[in-house]
């Protein structure tokens, strides 16, 4: 009897460890359970990111033909445009409508639907009047939802259903070549924060 009880602790401490391992590396396997009182609902969005993310893919700028990247590579705003377009949402496209049709909010010389829904500015302006903006105060955590989009002067990200110890949400993101996770605590080091919206793609 005594065996078995050791047998058992002893299991479930391995698969504890194991856990603990993953989110150390930053893996989706080892989504933390919601301890504030969210309201989470699934989020498409979220999850559409996060497989885009478990690709590693390298950080670079670069200009693509057909818009979105395709051999590995990508920024911040790729996170964005590609969880997005997984879920039936092409924001190359809509980024370009909008251009044409809002020329004035822009600034736009020459427009270039492949590359001008990559970049943060305009993203941030698109949103803004394409999206439900919300307020940026972090301390309101239940305005914060898995799957928003956050933007910060320069920077792009989206809102994890990880959450640290204060109850302030995780960020995945893509910032620099030197990055080792795509998930991190960043929110409430960032003091430049000018943008945080939610996007619901059309059902597919």
């Amino acid at each position: 009897m005594k065996k078995t009880i050791k047998l058992i602790l002893i299991l479930l401490l391995g698969a504890a460890g194991m856990v603990l391992v993953q989110m150390a590396a930053g893996t989706s396997a080892a989504r933390l359970p919601d301890r504030y009182g969210m309201a989470c609902e699934e989020s498409p969005v979220l999850e559409a990111a996060l497989r885009y993310v478990e690709t590693r893919p390298k950080y670079k700028s670069a200009y693509y033909a057909s818009g979105y990247p395709d051999d590995g590579y990508g920024t911040c705003v790729d996170v964005i445009g590609i969880a997005l377009r997984d879920c039936g949402y092409d924001l190359q496209q809509k980024v370009d409508d909008d251009i044409h049709a809002h020329p004035e909010r822009y600034d736009i010389e020459v427009p270039d639907r492949n590359i001008d829904f990559r970049r943060v500015r305009n993203l941030q302006v698109y949103f803004s009047g394409n999206a439900i903006s919300l307020n940026t105060d972090i301390q309101d955590i239940d305005a914060w939802q898995p799957g928003d989009i956050v933007v910060f002067h320069e920077h792009i990200g989206m809102i994890s259903d990880r959450r640290n110890a204060r109850g302030i949400p995780y960020v995945i993101h893509h910032d620099n070549p030197l990055q080792r996770r795509y998930e991190e605590d960043i929110l409430e080091k960032r003091t430049d924060i000018i943008g945080h919206y939610r996007v619901i793609p059309e059902e597919k």
